[in-house]
């Protein structure tokens, strides 16, 4: 266990550390050193609940399941509303941030993990029933469904299925039945496509992800740039601080498509270690999961282990143009305080789960005749 948490916290720091790296390269012919001082407070207060959350024991959280999850679901609904003073309003199209002096919150972070320890502590507290319709698919639909349609209406697509994936497979882990859980799978999917043929930007996001070359000049000219920034980078990149997309080609380079600048300025090789990066920290996470002492730290290690896993799947997919774009930023790289703060709290549970995990067990091969009293001694 020891290894796997040395591991973890090796993975974690160094995205840290190149997320701090990249986001002043590719931000300083514009806002000089603003982003990474930001960023670098955010990484601070990060880090502070990175220890605390590491530090305390995770069987605590049980008490503030529901006081968390409430909490954060006024929060969702307030964010939508139209404040006095500015404190919220409409950026790019969404309600999806509070904005205070010299900061933005996001929410929805607040509701990954709040609903993320809502399944975990529901699959434990109802384990034995977790087979049967009512207790297994259900109450813990209704659940899900209160957080993700507040965020849905946001609107904030990419958490709702990113929340929805992770919800799904945490209650798979908890013993859900394939025959009850496919049909609200069907219908959620059915809902998304009725939502997004409705939603005539969706759409053209769509039709531009499927044909890039034809809308390049449009809707898809963020994907097509960020390619561009990936294919010149070659094997070895352009060099620290020589990529040319983040000159105002790729606008939103220092947030959701940061990943291609550091395909441009360090190369395939920068890329490909980043991405070693994530999956080493879901083998580490599952290693944990695997070996927390009981039920509620198992789901809780697994749906936190899922969530950073597919964020940073999707953020890549979308950069490199295998999934359209749906707005997630990469975690510990992007820019953006609320993610950061949540992501580091996830890993702080996961140290914990880790600290308070299950002895490992002793094999028959562990002793040796001198262990043992009464074996024959030798004279």
């Amino acid at each position: 266990m020891k290894v796997a948490v040395t591991i973890l916290a090796f993975c974690v720091t160094s995205l840290l550390a190149l997320g701090l790296v990249m986001l002043y390269s590719s931000s300083m012919t514009q806002v000089g050193a603003h982003y990474l001082v930001m960023q670098l407070i955010w990484c601070a207060f990060g880090v502070i609940l990175c220890v605390s959350a590491a530090a305390i024991d995770y069987q605590h959280l049980r008490k503030i399941v529901w006081p968390l999850f409430l909490g954060a679901l006024v929060l969702l609904v307030l964010v939508l509303l139209p404040l006095p003073h500015g404190i919220t309003k409409r950026i790019n199209g969404a309600h999806r941030w509070f904005i205070l002096p010299g900061m933005r919150l996001q929410p929805s972070e607040l509701g990954k993990i709040a609903l993320i320890l809502a399944m975990a502590w529901y699959g434990d507290r109802f384990q034995r029933r977790m087979h049967t319709f009512k207790w297994g698919i259900f109450l813990p639909s209704v659940i899900i469904a209160l957080m993700l349609a507040v965020i849905f209406v946001e609107p904030d697509r990419g958490t709702t299925i990113l929340l929805a994936a992770v919800s799904g497979a945490m209650l798979l882990l908890a013993g859900v039945q394939w025959k009850f859980i496919f049909p609200p799978v069907v219908l959620a999917l059915v809902g998304l496509v009725v939502s997004i043929l409705h939603d005539p930007m969706r759409m053209k996001r769509i039709f531009s992800w499927l044909d890039l070359e034809q809308n390049k000049e449009g809707v898809g000219y963020q994907a097509y740039q960020a390619m561009i920034a990936l294919g010149s980078g070659g094997w070895a990149g352009l060099g620290l601080g020589n990529g040319r997309q983040k000159l105002g080609f790729v606008p939103e380079h220092h947030t959701d498509f940061i990943f291609s600048i550091i395909g441009e300025e360090l190369g395939l090789v920068a890329t490909l270690l980043v991405i070693v990066a994530f999956v080493v920290i879901a083998l580490c996470g599952i290693y944990i999961a695997l070996h927390a002492r009981e039920r509620f730290g198992m789901l809780l290690a697994a749906g936190i282990t899922l969530l950073v896993s597919l964020q940073a799947a999707i953020n890549i997919g979308v950069v490199t143009s295998a999934l359209p774009n749906k707005g997630l930023p990469l975690p510990f790289i992007s820019y953006g305080g609320s993610n950061l703060l949540a992501m580091l709290t996830c890993v702080g549970i996961l140290f914990s789960i880790a600290r308070q995990a299950a002895p490992a067990k002793i094999s028959a091969s562990d002793f040796v005749s001198n262990d043992n009293p009464f074996a024959a001694k030798a004279t």
